[in-house]
């Protein structure tokens, strides 16, 4: 049998990975090249021939290889060499074994995983109608997988032929999802079935007019205040970033293309170098619906976007700009998360929400209060609609003031 490389990081000079010992090469060079640690490669490239030795000395047979078997794994009295000292193997190291089956399936080492069950498998019209709104309504990919988690809940109360569909059908399972969910929710569940039931039309698969007994939820999104920070704390979450540390150096320029230019978290996420004009001073945004929107990029949000990319960012071939600030180098996948922990890190313990919406609100109010217009804030923001950027006019106390009308108080019709 294979004997391990010296070239290996692994510190198990006595596991033997035999017939998976090219393999276990592969994956631990893998690991290497997605930036890794020394000592992360080192702990996964253990677990990996630990696991090949096991099944080696398990007579089990590659082509046997499972779930099953990494619980098997999991549950075995370790005895075996490598000067390991526990009798058990824990939570993480059972992890790093599945990541290094996940990658013998992807090389065809061992059969992928079961397909999924029947019932879990979406209809051929459900699933047009999904990528119908991905390339044709140009909804975020984020957004396609939270309607089509709806809408397999919703098929399962529908039934398979949409020949059969009524309007009590429609109105008995909007009600019995408002029974279990919140009002945001019931929103969403009302959105994704008129859609369908609209599409189903189109495919003359329903009746024509049938999203019509979708009813419509309340939601007065305008009523309330703009939930804002002020511009103090807006600076001092900006200055919490440490620009000694890639984190910080990344976390900057994100804080700041959201507090000055009020992006989406979808937009930061969305940033390809195509879209950054240097010379030009712009950025390229595309927001809800694909539109697209040229920006001037402030000067302070320029400066810390090409201190990151020039000085900490990894060459990991992505063409997105931020990426995650530790390995795997992979494109970064939550912005509102970042946000919250940089509050934290602030100090910023009375902020109204904790998300990335949270600076695109306070960027709004601040232009505002800075004597930009209404139809500025507007462009800005890109908003479809002018009343949607008049629910920020609601916080400029001062110009509302003059125009207040006294409080009648006690006087009578």
């Amino acid at each position: 049998m294979l004997k391990q490389s010296t070239n290996s990081p692994s510190r198990r000079p006595h596991l033997d990975a035999g017939a998976l010992a090219p393999m276990v090469e592969q994956f631990t060079n893998d690991l290497v090249v997605l930036g890794h640690t020394r000592f992360t490669v080192s702990g996964f490239s253990d677990s990996a021939r630990h696991f090949a030795d096991w099944i080696c000395r398990s007579g089990i047979a590659l082509c046997d290889l499972d779930d099953g078997t990494i619980e098997q794994f999991a549950q075995h009295q370790c005895l075996c060499s490598g000067g390991r000292r526990l009798h058990r193997v824990s939570k993480k190291y059972v992890n790093r074994v599945r990541r290094f089956v996940c990658c013998l399936a992807e090389n065809g080492v061992v059969p992928a995983s079961a397909p999924p069950a029947a019932g879990s498998v979406m209809e051929p019209r459900a699933v047009e109608f999904l990528e119908w709104l991905r390339h044709h309504r140009g909804l975020s990919e984020r957004t396609v997988q939270l309607r089509g988690h709806v809408l397999r809940r919703l098929l399962l109360a529908l039934g398979g032929d949409p020949a059969t569909y009524d309007a009590s059908l429609v109105r008995r399972i909007i009600v019995e999802e408002a029974e279990r969910g919140s009002r945001a929710s019931i929103g969403t569940v009302t959105t994704t079935l008129r859609g369908y039931l609209r599409f189903l039309a189109t495919r003359d698969a329903c009746s024509p007019w049938l999203y019509q007994a979708v009813p419509t939820v309340p939601h007065w999104r305008l009523s309330t205040l703009p939930r804002y920070l002020p511009m103090a704390d807006v600076e001092r979450l900006i200055a919490s970033c440490d620009p000694a540390m890639p984190a910080g150096v990344r976390d900057k320029a994100i804080l700041l293309l959201l507090a000055r230019l009020g992006l989406r978290a979808g937009d930061v996420l969305g940033l390809r170098f195509d879209d950054i004009a240097w010379a030009a001073g712009t950025i390229r945004v595309r927001g809800k619906g694909r539109r697209e929107i040229c920006l001037p990029l402030p000067q302070d949000a320029g400066d810390a976007l090409l201190d990151y990319v020039t000085r900490v960012r990894p060459d990991a071939g992505y063409d997105q700009v931020f990426l995650r600030a530790f390995a795997p180098w992979r494109p970064l996948r939550s912005i509102s998360s970042l946000v919250r922990w940089r509050l934290e890190r602030a100090g910023v313990t009375d902020a109204p929400s904790h998300g990335a919406r949270l600076l695109r609100h306070s960027a709004a109010t601040g232009m505002l209060r800075a004597g930009a217009t209404l139809d500025a804030i507007g462009a800005v923001l890109r908003h479809k609609s002018p009343d949607t950027t008049a629910h920020y006019a609601k916080v400029d106390l001062h110009m509302l003031a003059p125009i207040a009308q006294a409080w009648p108080g006690d006087v009578t019709c």
